[in-house]
């Protein structure tokens, strides 16, 4: 198992400082979420050869790996000028994958078309439907898959609040549908609420496809009667999680790591809280700790 930090809350260090800090807080492995100078969001990679060369050393003086890449590109915009630019930023981000020696990448379904593109705003809004933004994303895996077969990096993929694709099932199932063994599914628990209340049973039907999970905190924002959170004006269409400490919200962390170590998960875990930007340092250790007496806890006994 791969236990990584997703050093988001740390972007303000350059890529050669990035391996000490992570290394500083106790991890060995780093999932490396979209930043400026390297995976930028949305735009054509920034990261070249004396860029990667330099990273590489920094990693290798540290000892520290990159456990996973994260690429964010519209690869579900149902403009075709965007998706056809999104396929050619990711076959530039696999090359890079490859180059690094990295063997991960993981993403989310996508937001559809950029907001600032006429008639559009977030996911599928507008003159779009989430079918368009479907549709548009079963044309880049089909250009894409063959390129992650090809160079053997496995691509984990989740549903995100405001993608064309929220929930577990149907992303299961579309990542089922697709039937290749480098694509897998990502659970985020600070996503659980809009996947279901049942954790033991979204995870027993998820399965052996689960290949990556992010662990953060997040409050229920269906409890209280739907009044978690009071929007106005009321009605307002938001939507809205927390990726918080382990124990700060209201994921039963019991039933989330008990239940992967039944289904057999030996993936990648990665901490994944961007709450707490002026105590980064303090959070990054406190998840790391509380991330392994759990995998302590459940895969010891499953062993035993």
């Amino acid at each position: 198992m791969r236990i990584a930090l997703d050093p988001y809350m740390h972007r303000h260090l350059s890529l050669d400082e990035l391996p000490r800090k992570v290394a500083e807080l106790g991890y060995e492995w780093i999932e490396l979420s979209p930043r400026d100078d390297f995976l930028a969001w949305w735009v054509h990679p920034r990261a070249y050869p004396e860029r990667i060369a330099s990273f590489k050393k920094s990693l290798k003086d540290h000892g520290v790996k990159i456990a996973s890449l994260l690429p964010m590109y519209r690869w579900a915009s149902p403009h075709e000028d965007e998706r056809q630019t999104a396929v050619r930023y990711w076959k530039k981000a696999i090359e890079i994958a490859v180059e690094m020696g990295v063997d991960t990448m993981n993403s989310e379904f996508g937001r559809g078309p950029s907001p600032d593109r006429g008639h559009s705003a977030n996911c599928c809004s507008g003159q779009f439907t989430h079918e368009s933004s479907e549709a548009a994303w079963w044309r880049s895996m089909e250009e894409l898959v063959p390129v992650f077969e090809k160079e053997g990096v496995q691509l984990n993929i989740e549903p995100h609040p405001e993608d064309w694709c929220e929930t577990l099932h149907p992303a299961v199932d579309m990542i089922r549908t697709i039937g290749s063994k480098a694509v897998k599914f990502l659970y985020c628990a600070p996503h659980t609420f809009y996947f279901g209340d049942d954790i033991p049973k979204m995870i027993r039907d998820a399965g052996s496809l689960i290949a990556h999970v992010h662990v953060a905190d997040t409050y229920n924002h269906k409890a209280s009667s739907g009044l978690r959170y009071i929007c106005n004006p009321p009605g307002a269409k938001v939507t809205i999680h927390q990726h918080m400490d382990i124990g700060q919200g209201e994921v039963n962390w019991d039933q989330f790591f008990s239940s992967l170590a039944a289904v057999g998960f030996d993936g990648i875990m990665t901490s994944c809280v961007f709450a707490w930007e002026e105590r980064a340092d303090e959070s990054g250790r406190y998840m790391r700790e509380t991330m392994q007496k759990y995998v302590d806890k459940y895969w010891t006994k499953r062993k035993a």
